[in-house]
């Protein structure tokens, strides 16, 4: 009889997303600095985009792949925070079953994109620095729509079957997230279904492809640093790295917050649960706002294009 009372328990259509579970007030102080990270990122990443879509002089393979990391930022941020901003300001906490697993895949998939694309742009850089008379004849805007295939197929056929899975589980009764966002774990553990396999499956893929795409950076820049040692002119090892700082920056921004948001978790038992969910959040937004004006500041072509689009305006 029990078992027929859980099986015939209506299905859950909706999830309610409870933000910061042990300190809500925190929610009203945090919506502002939050909203300003929001837009500096969407207004930061729209300039870059404009500004290489317009400057004859940036169609070129590296921005090109720059564009691409402008743009994956871009949905990261409209996937997440708009709606961590609805719960904060008109306590709209709840998300449909389908939207909340959009959202899942959504954030898995595109920040593994993230990565494969800095591994694409070392690659960039390796050639750029290693082999610069054969650098014109490899890094094409074939190589660039080559490698953007290959980053979205990839990374959305490893990471389809994790919403996939979730959304298979059987959800009895309880429908209370305690998270601002539909992360897998967050959702599949209210699941009245074993969800070991589920969170095998989305480790083994996660760090497979995050791992591989760091283990290649590394490679890339030992060659890179190794190649800039054998430089004898004078000025000419400076220039060399100088191409590869910006790159090596949004890489440093982006490998520190996941690496602190993966300690956090793994010592969730130690630290309060409401500080991992914090720093998911400052995941999707600190990466994204700072990325475009790292390339703006240090690269002089990009600086020069924003300035002749502010004196179009």
């Amino acid at each position: 009889m029990a078992s027929h009372s859980n099986y015939s328990t209506p299905p859950v259509s909706e999830f309610l997303l409870i933000c910061f579970p042990n300190y809500q007030s925190w929610q009203h102080w945090l919506s502002l600095p939050l909203s300003l990270l929001f837009l500096l990122a969407m207004g930061a990443n729209a300039t870059l985009l404009i500004t290489i879509q317009l400057e004859a002089s940036l169609h070129e393979p590296m921005y090109y792949l720059l564009s691409l990391l402008s743009l994956l930022d871009m949905v990261l941020c409209l996937t997440v925070i708009p709606k961590v901003l609805a719960i904060f300001w008109f306590d709209l906490r709840s998300i449909s079953f389908s939207a909340c697993f959009l959202q899942m895949f959504i954030m898995n998939c595109f920040l593994a994109m993230e990565s494969c694309t800095f591994m694409v742009m070392a690659y960039d850089r390796y050639v750029a620095v290693c082999h610069p008379l054969r650098y014109p004849s490899i890094i094409t805007d074939q190589f660039v729509a080559r490698a953007a295939f290959f980053i979205v197929a990839r990374n959305g056929l490893f990471f389809l079957p994790v919403p996939i899975l979730s959304a298979r589980l059987r959800y009895c009764a309880e429908n209370i997230i305690k998270n601002c966002i539909c992360t897998n774990l967050s959702v599949s553990k209210l699941s009245c279904d074993d969800i070991t396999f589920n969170r095998l499956y989305q480790f083994v893929a996660g760090w497979t492809l995050l791992g591989s795409d760091l283990l290649l950076i590394i490679l890339s820049y030992s060659f890179i640093l190794k190649a800039v040692l054998r430089i004898k002119a004078e000025g000419a090892a400076t220039k060399a790295l100088s191409t590869c700082g910006s790159h090596f920056i949004l890489i440093l921004f982006f490998s520190t917050v996941l690496l602190v948001l993966v300690i956090t978790n793994l010592a969730r038992e130690r630290i309060p649960p409401d500080v991992p969910i914090l720093l998911n959040i400052l995941h999707h937004l600190i990466p994204p706002a700072l990325n475009p004006i790292v390339y703006g500041v240090r690269t002089k072509e990009i600086k020069q294009g924003i300035q002749k689009l502010l004196r179009r305006l």
